[in-house]
């Protein structure tokens, strides 16, 4: 099943509520930024509306379409980029000289508050909605909050296993509506522990009430996804392997699976292998992947240097899906200018039951050799046997299945890996808490290491 959000939907559906509203209204009623809240979510359509916004602000420019992901990936940078972007918020982030001010960091901080606070609005609504209906508004909302606060405590905590989770500083979190700045709301960050038992309960929540199928939206078998994502990002190796096993059986059993070419994945705009994709199209949405990565209707800033492509055997599919251009070489994942964000692949699942199961010496779903040797059979590798296999093998081929779609960063600080001469845990690889919201908010305080 693919999951994508259809924004030539969302904007039709927006242009109905409009023209709805334009035709019933009186022309002295007061402006849409002053509509009381008890009339804004009056019935379940609207709820549902709300959620197709919520959906929509998900998958912000500034988020998870794309820009979450370069960020990350220039943070975590192993000489495997070349960066010649004239944008000194990411300059920043390549040199992991991060200020407090940085346009990319505050951006996505904003987003993901946004986003939540669309899910809180449609759950404070939720009786509203039709009976039939209830069970999978709240399951699809709760899954796009647990997404947003796991993409910002990632970015803007410490990492799970530097220090104490439970004493660590993770991100406000905020289970009601916002619909003013008031002293009141000046919430405090909550410790990494709690932020992240609040995204586990939002994703088992989101995975008790969805269903297989849903449409262009969420299901279970994402939810199921982004639980093995979270549990392995913890190091929760055997919750890591149940939920991602729970995902591929659902994702197979529902017309899921790996395409026969690796390239296949990224010159299709929707793939059986997406379990969840944001839809970008030529009318709304921007890929800042394409952006940043490609040279194919985006700018091209980011350059493959040849560190990356030493890393690939000889014959690995994967290497030869890179183009060269003006001397310089670029991947190919994200040359379709409107392409889809493919969030969360089955291909990924696989790499994480198979990493789980290793670290566990459990077989749940299927031995760890089985899983892995899918991968590289996908690449037209071959197999590796039960005895040769090691956790690094299974790391490297994470690393290259997955290059350039966000894991650098989050990967490094699990597997506590240097980048360069920094530390796994060093401050500078950690957002700062931007400061516009420390000017409005005395209760947060700073990442250390910022001013």
């Amino acid at each position: 099943m693919i999951m994508k959000i259809n924004y030539k939907k969302i904007v039709f559906f927006a242009a109905i509520a409009i023209a709805v509203s334009a035709c019933t209204k009186e022309l002295n009623t007061k402006p849409t930024q002053q509509i009381d809240q008890a009339v804004a979510l009056q019935t379940g359509n609207d709820v549902q509306v709300a959620l197709i916004g919520a959906y929509t602000d998900l998958g912000n420019t500034n988020f998870i379409s794309g820009q979450t992901a370069v960020d990350a990936d220039l943070l975590g940078d192993l000489n495997e980029i070349t960066w010649s972007g004239t944008f000194a918020g990411l300059t920043q982030m390549k040199n992991k000289t991060i200020t407090i001010d940085n346009t990319f960091s505050t951006n996505a901080w904003l987003a993901g508050y946004k986003a939540i606070n669309d899910v809180n609005n449609v759950l404070s609504a939720i009786s509203v909605v039709a009976a039939k209906d209830t069970a999978r508004v709240s399951g699809e909302a709760k899954f796009i909050r647990a997404v947003s606060y796991f993409e910002l405590v990632k970015l803007f905590g410490k990492s799970w296993k530097d220090g104490d989770p439970a004493a660590n500083p993770g991100v406000p979190i905020v289970l009601t509506p916002t619909r003013g700045i008031t002293i009141e709301n000046q919430v405090k960050r909550n410790a990494v522990t709690e932020t992240y038992q609040q995204i586990i309960s939002d994703l088992q929540d989101a995975e008790s009430k969805l269903g297989n199928t849903n449409g262009f939206l969420t299901t279970k078998t994402a939810a199921s996804a982004m639980l093995a994502r979270v549990y392995l990002q913890k190091g929760d190796y055997a919750n890591a392997a149940q939920a991602a096993n729970r995902a591929i059986t659902n994702s197979t059993a529902n017309g899921g699976a790996l395409l026969a070419n690796f390239s296949d994945v990224f010159v299709m705009v929707n793939t059986a292998e997406d379990i969840f994709a944001i839809q970008v199209t030529a009318t709304t949405g921007v890929n800042n992947l394409n952006t940043f990565y490609s040279v194919a209707g985006g700018r091209g800033d980011a350059q493959v240097t040849p560190n990356h492509l030493a890393l690939y055997e000889a014959g690995d599919s994967r290497k030869a899906f890179f183009s060269v251009s003006g001397g310089s070489t670029y991947t190919s994942k994200f040359n379709i200018r409107f392409g889809n964000i493919h969030f969360i692949r089955l291909a990924e699942m696989y790499l994480i039951r198979a990493e789980s199961n290793f670290r566990s010496g459990t077989s749940i779903g299927d031995v760890a050799v089985n899983d892995l040797n899918k991968i590289r059979a996908r690449a037209k590798l071959a197999p590796l046997a039960a005895a040769d296999l090691t956790l690094d093998n299974i790391i490297k081929d994470r690393k290259l299945e997955l290059a350039f779609e966000g894991f650098t960063l989050h990967d490094i600080k699990r597997l506590q890996l240097p980048v360069g001469t920094l530390a796994w845990n060093a401050p500078s690889l950690v957002f700062p808490i931007p400061k516009r919201e420390l000017v409005v908010n005395a209760n947060l305080v700073q990442n250390d290491g910022y001013k």
